[in-house]
């Protein structure tokens, strides 16, 4: 059972990702807020969704106090779609994937060599515009493996074959690449803190590179998987000769490889690298949260290996370990043994499985199922 605050009155902190495919981190922690309340009325709940920087972040920024603006930009395939960044004073949170993600293609379509990140500089650029001085980029969920060139691309670089013309969107078209001139990119970037947030530190080529690692998710077959990392390995060899060594550098950091090589992109403007759950947590205000809270329950939709390198449950338990706080987690299916959970600092999990075996149902009614979850966690912690 957890420990009473100092009035004696319990005080849980509601600090989960989304469960991608049924439920919002908004919803996960308004479901788990009512089955709580039904076993334990009295409890004190505070809700903080949470993101680690891919689909999602935006929504989380939003519901922690940010005002959302919206911006229409050029989608992966470069039609026009309407999508948000948060902004909160002189900070501001810009999703990649709600410019060029996955979920902006149409259902069963992919575009492994064409997909264009230049919707993510547009949403960039609009956060510049709206006076941002510190700007925290979240990358994943990307449907592009361009290395962003698209983003650079709208920040003003130029990006041109032998015959001086632009070079076709996406990675395919960095093959014919003959000349980076990245003389035009927008002053303002040089006057901001850009940070990269994501919760992969791939390099950007290689066996461990975009397109090796995240290609075949893209619709990329193996074909298109050796022509995009040739032509990844094309792009940052023509940037060394725009901007020096720093361009080899930038291909072999951690976090170039992110979201089909936008990291990389982001680190040419001069980003620094963190993981995204341990900035989210900054910038969503996770601290005193915790401090108030005598229970956190962490999770999302799939608690397995993946969680334990820099997922968002991971990072919310490591933090509330580290301030000896206890920790729970829900989710839609678990795929790790007690001591492993123990190890991260998972004090228990709940799956929904556990209430209902059938997946598809769990899937589909996700919500209710999380409540009855969330009664057990009640009983087993608060009554």
């Amino acid at each position: 059972m957890a420990d009473a605050g100092v009035n004696g009155t319990r005080r849980v902190l509601i600090a989960a990702d989304k469960f991608k495919g049924s439920l919002t981190a908004v919803q996960v922690a308004e479901r788990v807020t009512a089955g709580l309340r039904r076993v334990a009325p009295a409890v004190e709940v505070e809700a903080l969704p949470v993101a680690d920087g891919g689909d999602g972040t935006v929504d989380a920024a939003v519901a922690a106090g940010f005002e959302r603006r919206a911006v229409r930009v050029a989608g992966p395939l470069g039609e026009e779609v309407t999508a948000a960044f948060a902004l909160r004073g002189g900070t501001a949170v810009v999703e990649m994937a709600e410019a060029s993600g996955l979920q902006r293609l149409p259902k069963g379509v992919f575009a492994p060599l064409t997909a264009s990140t230049y919707g993510s500089g547009e949403l960039l650029r609009a956060a510049l515009d709206a006076g941002a001085r510190t700007i925290v980029f979240g990358v994943g969920g990307s449907a592009t493996t361009d290395g962003g060139a698209g983003m650079l691309a709208a920040l003003g670089a130029r990006f041109v074959d032998a015959e001086g013309e632009p070079v076709a969107p996406g990675g395919g078209g960095l093959s014919e690449l003959a000349l980076a001139d990245l003389s035009g990119l927008d002053p303002r970037l040089a006057e901001i803190e850009l940070v990269l947030a994501s919760d992969v530190d791939n390099p950007l080529t290689g066996p461990k590179g975009a397109p090796a690692v995240y290609g075949p998710q893209k619709g990329a077959a193996p074909d298109d998987v050796a022509t995009l990392d040739a032509a990844l390995a094309h792009f940052a060899a023509v940037l060394e000769k725009a901007i020096g060594p720093k361009a080899a550098e930038y291909a072999a950091a951690p976090g170039a490889g992110a979201a089909g090589g936008i990291g990389y992109g982001a680190l040419v403007l001069g980003a620094g690298f963190r993981p995204g759950i341990e900035v989210m947590l900054d910038v969503l205000g996770f601290a005193p949260a915790l401090d108030r809270a005598t229970l956190v329950i962490t999770g999302e939709g799939s608690l397995d290996e993946q969680t334990l390198h820099g997922k968002a449950p991971a990072g919310v338990a490591a933090a509330a370990r580290a301030a000896g706080k206890e920790v729970v987690a829900v989710c839609g299916r678990l795929a790790l043994p007690p001591q492993e959970l123990g190890r991260a600092g998972i004090r228990r999990a709940y799956p929904l499985t556990e209430s209902e075996p059938d997946i598809a149902k769990c899937i589909e009614d996700a919500g209710p199922i999380l409540e009855r979850v969330a009664e057990n966690i009640a009983r087993d912690f608060l009554v």
